[in-house]
């Protein structure tokens, strides 16, 4: 088993991930944030999208909701319900400055990977004979924790106090955008895929890649917290240390105007 799960290419995607950078860092520049300001409303758009195409976590969590679901009624009632869930917190969070830590919120929701997949692996019944609880229930839950993490995010940015609803409801509608275009990939692949006599050991070695991507990301957030709230105990000053990731986030954080930018030019 461990030996087909290792050939999945989901698990070299997930590996790749772990060394990627991640998006929306802080230490913005003064020109930086006036370039997103003049940007307008259309700026958080394009930057809301581009947000949820190089957002892997959610990504992987929408791949694990639909995994299995094949008629588009409950495609659609599915994603809905999660988009109703990060929708509000993203909005509701945003608008009345509600923030938590990125690096907490952000192990909670590669913990959400290890659910779906373990919920699709039948894991409730099989290793806890347990019945699982409501899959429509979790998903919505689930999706108010992933809009909580959309919602801290998106306040590293320059808000307009007077277009603040504007500037939230814009960035939530390119987060949707890119839901969608994302979404179309997985399941035209996934169609494709169930078509082929392997597709069984395919749903469940991927399955076991969404929860090994989970325990993954979630060690790699607790180590981006434990360097942030005790940066001592690696080596050098707290100083040196927020100096460093500052210069790290700023690197990140330019990469994602210029890349939002150049998408806006289409």
């Amino acid at each position: 088993m461990f030996s087909r799960i290792i050939k999945q290419p989901l698990l070299w995607v997930v590996a790749g991930c772990f060394f990627a950078s991640q998006a929306f860092g802080h230490g913005m520049s003064a020109a930086e944030q006036s370039a997103i300001m003049e940007g307008g409303n259309i700026k958080y758009f394009f930057i809301g999208a581009s947000h949820m195409l190089s957002g892997y976590d959610h990504l992987l969590f929408v791949f694990g909701i639909i995994f299995f679901l094949t008629r588009f009624k409950d495609i659609v009632k599915y994603i809905s319900v999660f988009t109703l869930g990060h929708s509000i917190t993203l909005i509701l969070a945003t608008f009345n400055g509600i923030q938590v830590n990125y690096f907490l919120i952000d192990a909670i929701i590669a913990l959400s990977l290890c659910y779906i997949a373990f919920h699709n692996l039948n894991g409730f019944k099989q290793y806890l004979n347990v019945k699982a609880p409501n899959l429509m229930a979790m998903i919505l839950a689930l999706g108010l924790i992933h809009g909580l993490g959309l919602s801290t995010r998106l306040q590293e940015l320059p808000l307009s106090e007077d277009q603040l609803l504007m500037n939230i409801i814009s960035f939530n509608l390119g987060i949707e955008l890119g839901q969608i275009l994302a979404l179309s990939v997985m399941l035209f692949i996934l169609s494709l895929w169930r078509k082929q006599e392997g597709f069984k050991a395919f749903s469940r070695g991927s399955n076991y890649g969404l929860i090994f991507a989970g325990i993954l990301l979630f060690l790699m957030q607790m180590h981006g917290y434990s360097h942030q709230t005790s940066p001592d105990e690696f080596g050098f000053s707290k100083d040196n240390h927020l100096h460093e990731h500052l210069e790290m986030d700023a690197e990140a954080q330019r990469k994602q105007i210029k890349d939002s930018s150049h998408e806006s030019l289409f």
